[in-house]
C-alpha cells in the first residue's frame, strides 16, 4: 500500500491529482469545525449528548455535534443515492434511462443532486424550526430561521459539489473519500480513550500490556476480516460455445462470472441502524427517553430495547436480557442482504443474456436450470457474507456493552473506511499502468 502511494507521487499527473484531493479534504475538516450562526451551541450540544447518534455522528466526522456549516454534511447526498437506487427498479422509466449508457447515468446523477438538495432543504428546516420552539437559536426571528436553513442546505450542496469534483480532477470517488476522511477524523480521540480506559487507567502494568495487545488485536482482527469479506468472490465458470466468422470457425472462449460474498456493501447494516434509530430519533423531538423498569412505558422499554448502548451488558440477568434487540438487529441485517442483492442482480436477465450469446455453465443447461442454478449459488454466498456482515458490525457492539469500550467509529465505519481505500488503491495503481503503457506505446 505504502509503496503504491510512494509510486504514485513520482508521477506528475497522479501527484497533481493527489494533492488535489488533499486540498479538498482539508477544505471538508475546516468547514467541519466552523459554527453555524444563529444556534446556542451549548444547548444544542447537551441535547445531542443524551442521544445514541453512533453511526451518524462518525459518518458526519463530528461536525453535526459540533453543529458546524457542514452539520447535515454528505448525509442527504448518500440518503438521495440509496433513493434513486430503489427507484430505478420500481419505475420502469428510471429503469431505462439506467440502461441508456453514459448520457442515462447523467440524467440519473442529475436528479439524484437535485433530490439531494430538496432532502437537504427538509432536514435543515425541521432542524431549525424545531431548535427555534425549544429555544435553542440566538433568538427567534425569521430570518435567524431562513439563515439557519439556507446554510444547512448550501453546506450540503457545497459538499456534494466537491465529491464530483474530486471524482473527476482527483483520486478516487469523491463522495466516498469525503465519508472516509470524516470517519477517520474521529478515529484518534476515540483510540486515545480507549488507552486512557483500559492502557493508562489500568491497575497494574499487567493488566495494562493485556489491554493495549487486546484492542490491537480485536482492530487488526476486525480489518483483516473486512479485507477478507471485501475481496471473497464466487467464481462462476461459464464457456462459449464455437461461433463461425467468415470462412472460419473460432474456438468458443472460456470466462466466468464473478458473485462477490458481500454482493450488497455496507447497505444491509446502514439499513438496519437507521431503522433502529429512527424510533429513537423521533421520540427525542416529543421529550420522551428510553428507560426500564416498572414506572416506563412500553414505548420507553421498546426504545430502550433497541438502543445498541444497552445490548451485552453482562453486570446482571436483568440487563444482558435487553440484548435481545440485537437479535432484531441481525434479522434486519440479512433481510436487508437479501433484499438489496435481489434488486441489484436479477439471476434470470444474466441467464437471458448467457443464452443470447451462446453462454452456458458447464454441466447446466441454458434457461430455466441456469436461472435456478444461479439464484441458488446467490442464496448462499448472501447468507454467509451477510452473517460475516454481522459480526464485522458486532464487534464494537460487543466490546461496548461487555467492557464499556465506547467508541464513534463501529463496523460499518471500519467497513467503509477499508473498503474505499482498497479501492482508491486499485485505482491508483490502475492509472498507474496505464500511463505506463501509454509512455511505452509512445515511445
Amino acid at each position: 500500500m505504502f509503496s503504491t502511494i510512494i509510486n504514485a507521487f513520482k508521477v506528475k499527473d497522479l501527484r497533481k491529482k493527489l494533492f488535489y484531493t488533499l486540498c479538498c479534504l482539508v477544505v471538508v475538516r475546516i468547514g467541519s469545525q466552523i459554527p453555524a450562526p444563529g444556534i446556542n451551541q451549548e444547548l444544542v450540544s447537551q441535547w445531542l449528548s443524551s442521544m445514541n447518534l453512533g453511526f451518524f455522528d462518525a459518518m458526519t466526522g463530528g461536525s453535526f455535534t459540533q453543529m458546524s456549516i457542514l452539520a447535515l454534511n454528505i448525509s442527504p447526498y448518500i440518503t438521495s443515492s440509496i433513493i434513486m437506487q430503489l427507484l430505478t427498479i420500481a419505475i420502469p422509466a428510471l429503469a431505462e434511462l439506467q440502461k441508456d449508457g453514459e448520457s442515462g447515468r447523467k440524467k440519473i446523477a442529475e436528479i439524484s443532486r437535485y433530490l439531494t438538495v430538496v432532502l437537504a432543504l427538509i432536514e435543515s428546516s425541521a432542524m431549525a424550526i424545531g431548535f427555534s420552539r425549544s429555544g435553542w437559536t440566538t433568538d427567534s426571528k425569521i430570518t435567524t430561521i431562513i439563515l439557519i436553513i439556507v446554510c444547512f442546505t448550501a453546506g450540503s450542496a457545497f459538499l456534494m459539489w466537491l465529491g464530483e469534483n474530486i471524482t473527476e480532477n482527483g483520486v478516487g470517488n469523491g463522495i466516498s473519500i469525503i465519508l472516509t476522511i470524516n470517519i477517520v477524523a474521529k478515529m484518534p480521540s476515540d483510540f486515545v480513550s480507549l488507552f486512557k480506559v483500559f492502557v493508562t487507567g489500568a491497575d497494574t502494568l499487567v493488566k495494562g500490556v493485556i489491554g493495549a495487545v487486546v484492542i490491537l488485536a480485536v482492530v487488526t482482527a476486525t480489518v483483516v476480516l473486512i479485507i477478507l469479506l471485501q475481496d471473497a468472490t464466487r467464481r462462476i465458470p461459464v464457456q462459449y460455445s464455437k461461433k463461425v466468422v467468415g470462412r472460419r470457425m473460432t474456438n468458443g472462449s472460456g470466462s466466468f462470472i464473478p458473485l462477490k460474498v458481500n454482493t450488497s456493501g455496507v447497505i444491509p447494516v446502514i439499513f438496519a441502524i437507521s431503522l433502529l434509530q429512527f424510533p429513537s430519533i423521533i421520540s427525542s423531538f416529543f421529550n420522551v427517553r428510553a428507560a426500564r423498569g416498572d414506572s416506563a412505558t412500553l414505548w420507553q422499554k421498546i426504545l430502550y430495547l433497541i438502543n445498541d448502548n444497552n445490548w451485552f451488558n453482562f453486570s446482571s440477568l436483568n440487563d444482558f436480557k435487553f440484548t435481545l434487540g440485537a437479535v432484531l438487529y441481525v434479522f434486519l441485517i440479512i433481510f436487508f442482504a437479501y433484499f438489496y442483492t435481489s434488486i441489484t442482480f436479477n439471476p434470470l436477465e444474466v441467464s437471458n443474456n448467457m443464452k443470447k450469446q451462446g453462454g452456458f455453465i458447464p454441466g447446466i443447461r441454458p434457461g430455466k436450470p441456469t436461472t435456478e442454478y444461479l439464484t441458488s449459488v446467490l442464496n448462499k454466498i448472501v447468507i454467509i457474507g451477510a452473517l460475516m456482515l454481522t459480526v464485522v458490525a458486532l464487534i464494537p457492539i460487543f466490546f461496548s456493552g461487555a467492557f464499556h469500550a465506547s467508541v464513534s467509529f463501529g463496523g460499518t465505519s471500519l467497513i467503509i473506511v477499508v473498503g474505499v481505500t482498497l479501492e482508491t488503491l486499485e485505482q491508483i495503481e490502475s492509472q498507474m499502468v496505464e500511463r505506463h503503457y501509454k509512455g511505452f506505446l509512445d515511445s
